[in-house]
């Protein structure tokens, strides 16, 4: 049986901070909701929240383990866990964190999937050759051209693109005003490829002010939406793996770090909070370039 958060005076004033204050995503409050619930199952025969010690998470661990829960989702749940802790300190006056010295598994580290430059320009064609689909507007092929056209030139997450309005598009200064994580606000270039685009599809579409992506029924395209018309153009493509929206911003560091652009500068274009988050393109770039290396050269 879940805990019943709207019965847990720490939990309810946890997640009124975590949407109020901190304004955390919607996302981050379903998964750390989630957690919370799963570990209230746990808890109800070891006390109050206040009352744990160390070695209640460390069975905890073990359970997830037993449950056959993958690391990823078990760091998922006690960064949860962790943050919520951190809170009972700051406005319950717990003395000790109990979660201090559970130590996590480790997660391998996995790299990046990117494409090509050549797969790149494939799949940004794809829009335009693939016969559009009975029901949809005529325009919607020059919207999803634009979608595809601006995830690559500007590094975007897909719920960041999908909440764009025509105003954050500044034609002029070829950039884009994004609201991104945390609510965290920031300005990234855009390529002429890519306004040139928005600009055919909001003409044939006559979208003048508000969403700038729009469904068939005139409104906010959804994440989910988006995912959907990517999977559609890559199954008329060569390419043979499999593309998320995320991958794309995955090419996007990675070919600009290739160019020759600075990790700090990408960074920022990523919205990054930490540079170590960036880091990891940098071993994408250097096993690519290994991997060039190794093909080309005589004493490889």
């Amino acid at each position: 049986m879940k805990t019943p958060i709207r019965r847990d005076r720490y939990l309810i004033e946890f997640f009124q901070h975590l949407e109020f204050e901190r304004q955390v995503s919607p996302r981050t409050l379903i998964n750390y909701r989630h957690a919370l619930e799963r570990f209230g199952e746990f808890r109800t025969s070891l006390g109050g929240w206040l009352e744990l010690k160390p070695d209640h998470f460390r069975l905890y661990l073990v359970k997830m383990s037993k449950d056959g829960m993958s690391k990823p989702t078990v760091r998922l749940h006690f960064a949860a866990l962790r943050t919520f802790y951190r809170f009972l300190m700051e406005r319950f006056g717990l003395k000790v964190n109990p979660l201090k010295s559970v130590q996590l598994p480790k997660l391998g580290r996995k790299l990046p999937v990117v494409l090509s430059l050549t797969q790149m320009e494939e799949l940004l064609s794809a829009p335009l050759l693939v016969p559009k689909q009975k029901q949809a507007p005529v325009w919607m092929p020059l919207r999803d051209a634009a979608i595809l056209e601006l995830f690559y030139s500007s590094g975007l997450r897909v719920s960041e693109l999908a909440k764009l309005t025509v105003a954050d598009v500044d034609v002029y200064s070829e950039t884009v005003r994004v609201l991104g994580k945390g609510r965290k606000e920031r300005v990234v270039p855009v390529g002429d490829p890519a306004l040139q685009a928005i600009q055919r599809y909001r003409h044939a579409a006559g979208v003048e002010r508000g969403q700038l992506f729009v469904n068939k029924l005139r409104r906010r395209i959804s994440a989910a939406a988006v995912w959907t018309l990517l999977k559609r153009y890559l199954r008329h493509t060569s390419i043979a793996l499999e593309v998320s929206p995320h991958k794309l911003r995955h090419s996007f560091a990675t070919h600009l770090l290739d160019a020759g652009a600075d990790l700090r500068s990408v960074q920022s274009l990523l919205g990054h909070a930490s540079l170590s988050t960036t880091q990891i393109y940098t071993h994408v770039t250097v096993e690519r370039l290994r991997s060039a290396y190794d093909d080309a050269h005589p004493r490889a």
